[in-house]
């Protein structure tokens, strides 16, 4: 199996040769965050643009088409991401590969896909192709699209250009609006099994025991194990495991400052995967991302009211989308962990 797509990926690739004879004009890739979805469509883009394809449906990796593809210069390509992941060099925007920005940027790279990008493709898209093929514009993550973008998008969607192909990945449908959606041929990618995904983590270096519990603590997702297994921020995951495990305002004061330093998104992630394990315990007895905490929740489910344990997820899912943006980390992380404390103590 070719390098550039992850093994768990195997089965839908051999799926989505089916679609190649008659290729809608808008794919949209997804699934869970974490999973490797920017190498699977990027590898099919190229494969797309590929002179000589394999009988397997991958890229020769030897044409003209492929060696302007690789140096990221092929004319009938055109790859459409936020500035964020342009900045870092990040895969699909979710793997988590790094936090770092470059010291002398002028401003916070923006983490949107912006309409300018969208405009951008107008003159790419109304030339004739180079090479008398396809042209192929890959966009991810979906759901990074500001809404004038989304609009732009849906536009070109509604009229697509005669042999443009649209490869689109996505993390949560439910972020995308209803009439993008209805526009492109949805495509499911899978997580790995357990197994195969503890496989490959320990083929990356892991231990068993510390890619076990990387995997489940990360929803399955190979990437994203990987990812915060190399962040070094397990000391931060247990403390605030050890918070809302004993819920308490003294607590949530005290650690506040000291969560605060790790990136807000994460820290509302481990939150709502607790509060997953919590309710999950509470009505089935079912543990699924920190199995090694049973005990604190079987504890606290056998105390905290189920009314006010949905109204501590809704609150939480809520923070998410404001995690990128606070006024205050500090002050965003104490009204997390007293709000939790109020719902769940």
């Amino acid at each position: 199996m070719n390098s550039s797509i992850y093994p768990w990926h195997a089965g839908a690739w051999q799926q989505l040769q089916v679609l190649r004879e008659r290729l809608p004009h808008a794919l949209l890739f997804h699934g869970e965050a974490g999973t490797g979805k920017a190498h699977f469509i990027e590898a099919f883009a190229q494969s797309l643009l590929c002179e000589n394809v394999r009988p397997d449906g991958f890229a020769c990796g030897t044409c003209a088409s492929c060696g302007w593809f690789v140096q990221h210069n092929h004319p009938d390509y055109r790859r459409v991401r936020p500035e964020a992941l342009e900045d870092d060099g990040a895969g699909e925007g979710d793997e988590g590969a790094d936090e770092g920005k470059k010291g002398k940027a002028a401003k916070t790279p923006s983490k949107d896909i912006k309409i300018e990008q969208i405009r951008q493709l107008a003159d790419f898209m109304n030339i004739s192709t180079h090479r008398q093929g396809l042209r192929v514009v890959v966009l991810y993550p979906a759901e990074a699209l500001n809404t004038p973008a989304s609009n732009a998008l849906l536009k070109t969607l509604e009229e697509p250009p005669p042999g443009t192909v649209f490869l689109l990945a996505s993390n949560g449908l439910d972020r995308l609006l209803p009439t993008i959606l209805s526009r492109c041929r949805k495509f499911a990618l899978p997580l790995p099994d357990n197994a195969a995904g503890q496989a490959w983590l320990q083929q990356q270096g892991l231990g068993a025991a510390d890619a076990d519990s990387w995997l489940r603590e990360q929803g399955g997702a190979p990437l994203a194990a990987l990812a915060q297994s190399e962040a070094g921020n397990r000391d931060d995951l247990e403390l605030l495991l050890g918070v809302l495990a004993r819920p308490s305002a003294e607590a949530a004061l005290k650690h506040a400052d000291k969560l605060s330093k790790t990136a807000l998104s994460t820290l509302v992630s481990w939150q709502q995967r607790w509060l997953y394990d919590l309710l999950s315990f509470k009505l089935s007895g079912r543990i699924r991302y920190y199995p090694r905490h049973q005990n604190e929740l079987a504890a606290l489910s056998a105390t905290v009211h189920t009314a006010k344990l949905l109204q501590a997820i809704k609150s939480t899912n809520e923070r998410r989308a404001t995690s990128d943006h606070p006024l205050s980390p500090k002050l965003f992380v104490e009204a997390m962990l007293l709000d939790y404390t109020v719902n769940c103590s």
